[in-house]
């Protein structure tokens, strides 16, 4: 966008009274609405429903759908609350963001109507189709052009429904993200992006187009694919229909849209690479931006077109998700701690000395994890001793144990090239703990800051970024708010580095 273009968006903009930028983020447990102040930057107002965790649908062990209509109907019910609570219209919105639930599959027909329930992320029925693809078509191939194994994703997942259900795949007009179908009953037109294309294995990084060949594989027709729009820009603009539907003005364009984890980094400012945006709930995920196009050998973590991605700058988003996190910390709390909160808990952590005198623990008992070749190890608590050892050294084993496994999961970042130095993270879960904070930054070398933020939030901002109000992600989240910077301890980084030398020398014997 030209100079004298943006000016002149920012004037139209300044004579309008209340301007808000509006953020949907379609969850699998529920769907938020945001409103942003455009000048501030501030969220005016923000719901989400359904307030009790949305329904997932398991009709088989393994399976997870979810009913589009659900997100939408709760996106309208978001809507509406924020409108009301903040008196706005529907020509006070400048514009639309989305972020959503990542490698789920929608399938509509010619009249854009969903012709099934949705195959969310966590469901696995599709791994067989993702590992025959891997092993048919070979990891060299894979890997250098789709830069991850087929696995899970989306692609695999219509694979499934081709075979399985073949009356029902005959009826597919477009596929779609969630945050796809979203943006289609807004608009009325079906289109997508890169990087969600991406997310879903249907793009071609080496080529830079989609991936033919997996198309190929699996007897897909490219037309099903949806045209591709920027991730940042003018995607579509809300129908009439739609702007009848939620007091939406007609025409308000819908500028971005991403993934939850590469939308979470740009609710956090990460967009460089070195950068990595932390999250550490129940299960825990790294997400680091790499400025090359690379992927690790063994298939550890997940690499993705960031948000930022184009054709002429490389920013991939590299994904580990730790299973095991905050669940372990949770399991501490309700077993070992049952009277003592979160926040005394750390207290009493944090009086152990670094290493947890000896004793260590695998935070790994929330399912097999990727990052260990799918391996299932369990939770393991090595090292204690009945007549010296208490209740703190178990909570500070357990954050230290799950810090360590955030750590080797950097280590496998750095291994593909990716120089770490910040760290940034929601104020959420595990990163509330100052124990848990001081350990990450020493081990890791990586400064870290936490902020208030969140998805739909971001969303918004990205919203603000696609029509040219904020000339880049530094002016759009110029109004973050720091909650806290922590620095490596570097007086005590040798007691935290041989704590962690411990607890990896630990799990390779486990692995061998």
């Amino acid at each position: 966008m030209g100079s004298k273009t943006r000016l002149l968006i920012i004037l139209i903009y300044k004579f309008m009274a209340n301007r808000y930028l509006l953020g949907f983020d379609v969850g699998s447990s529920s769907v938020k609405a945001s409103l942003v102040n455009v000048e501030t930057g501030v969220c005016a107002a923000a719901a989400f429903f359904p307030e009790r965790e949305a329904p997932i649908t398991a009709v088989k062990a393994g399976w997870a759908e979810q009913d589009p209509q659900m997100w939408w109907d709760n996106a309208k019910l978001g809507l509406k609350k924020i409108m009301s609570e903040t008196g706005a219209k529907g020509e006070d919105i400048l514009a639309i963001g989305i972020s959503y639930q990542m490698h789920g599959l929608v399938c509509i027909d010619k009249d854009l109507k969903a012709i099934r329930p949705a195959i969310i992320w966590c469901d696995s029925r599709a791994v067989p189709y993702g590992e025959k693809a891997f092993n048919d078509l070979g990891a060299n191939l894979c890997l250098t052009h789709l830069l991850n194994s087929p696995g899970n994703f989306t692609a695999a997942k219509l694979a499934w429904i081709k075979e399985n259900e073949p009356e029902t795949y005959s009826k597919i007009y477009k596929i779609m993200l969630p945050g796809d179908y979203i943006a289609l009953r807004l608009s009325g037109t079906p289109n997508t992006t890169i990087s969600g294309l991406s997310e879903g294995m249907f793009w071609d990084f080496k080529n830079n187009q989609v991936a033919d060949f997996l198309m190929k594989y699996y007897g897909f027709d490219n037309s099903m694919i949806a045209d591709i729009v920027p991730t940042f820009g003018i995607q579509s603009e809300v129908s009439a229909e739609a702007a009848a539907e939620l007091g939406l003005k007609a025409g308000t364009p819908i500028s971005y849209r991403g993934g939850d984890q590469p939308n979470n980094a740009l609710s956090l400012n990460v967009m460089n690479p070195g950068e990595i945006a932390a999250t550490a709930g129940t299960s825990g995920v790294v997400y680091g931006v790499l400025g090359e196009v690379n992927y690790d050998k063994q298939s550890r973590v997940n690499t993705f077109a960031h948000v930022n991605h184009t054709a002429d700058q490389t920013r991939l988003g590299v994904l580990l998700c730790v299973n095991g996190t905050g669940i372990l910390n949770s399991w501490v709390h309700h077993h070992i701690t049952p009277n003592v909160d979160y926040p005394d808990m750390n207290i009493m952590g944090a009086q152990v000395p670094i290493g947890s005198d000896g004793v260590v623990v695998m935070p790994f008992g929330n399912g097999a994890e990727r990052m260990l070749e799918n391996r299932e190890v369990g939770c393991r608590i090595y090292g204690l001793n009945f007549n010296k050892h208490s209740e703190a050294n178990i909570i500070r084993a357990a954050q230290e144990g799950i810090v360590f496994s955030f750590c080797y999961g950097i280590d496998i970042m750095r291994q593909m090239g990716m120089d770490i130095h910040t760290i940034h993270a929601g104020r959420a879960n595990m990163f509330k703990s100052a124990l848990f904070r001081d350990t990450l930054s020493s081990v890791s070398g990586a400064a870290i800051d936490v902020y208030k933020t969140d998805g739909a939030d971001g969303a918004a901002k990205g919203a603000g970024m696609g029509i040219g109000f904020y000339r880049n992600s530094d002016e759009a989240f110029a109004s973050l708010d720091l909650f806290a910077h922590v620095e490596p301890d570097m007086a005590h980084r040798e007691e935290y580095l041989a704590a962690y030398a411990r607890w990896k020398e630990t799990l390779e014997q486990i692995l061998k």
